[in-house]
């Protein structure tokens, strides 16, 4: 008389388990890459529509507007006797943060500041900065000028920089 088993022995459900585990090794870091890659591509995106904004109000009120942006999306102006800002002025005309969703589910949030000892009707250097800094330490912060310099802060700045502006 034949008895019929039903289920799966030790092994063959050791060996799924391998499958399982080897196919997880590869496709992770994979996934976690393209997820970089996919908020880089944002934060870019974020400062150039930020920068198209800036020129906009350049031609406008003849210099560009420096400001800083809190954790919550709020943007507080720089002190500005040239555009007419004080120091506790909320600015509420620019983009603050990566992405569409709002600052509290972007990973960077963008700033505005003077580029080094120049006047804000010169240039003006916009920042795209991680809200967790070590989500990406190859890139780091992404940064982009008025005068057309792009860099990032990152650990692959000089040996990669593709990895920064592509």
């Amino acid at each position: 008389m034949k008895k019929e088993h039903y289920g799966f022995t030790l092994i063959e459900l050791m060996i799924v388990v391998a499958i399982v585990g080897i196919l997880a090794a590869v496709a992770y870091p994979a996934y976690t890459d393209s997820v970089r890659k996919g908020r880089r591509a944002q934060a870019r995106t974020a400062l150039l529509e930020l920068m198209q904004q800036q020129e906009r109000f350049m031609t406008q009120r003849n210099c560009y507007a420096a400001f800083t942006t809190a954790s919550n999306g709020t943007a507080t102006a720089t002190a500005n006797t040239e555009c007419g800002f004080s120091s506790s002025t909320t600015v509420s005309m620019f983009k603050t943060s990566s992405g569409d969703s709002g600052a509290s589910s972007a990973s960077y949030l963008l700033k505005a500041s003077q580029c080094g000892t120049q006047s804000l009707r010169d240039c003006i250097s916009l920042e795209a900065t991680l809200k967790d800094s070590t989500a990406d330490p190859q890139v780091g912060n992404i940064t982009l000028t008025s005068t057309g310099v792009k860099s990032c802060t990152g650990s692959q700045k000089t040996t990669n920089p593709q990895l920064c502006w592509p």
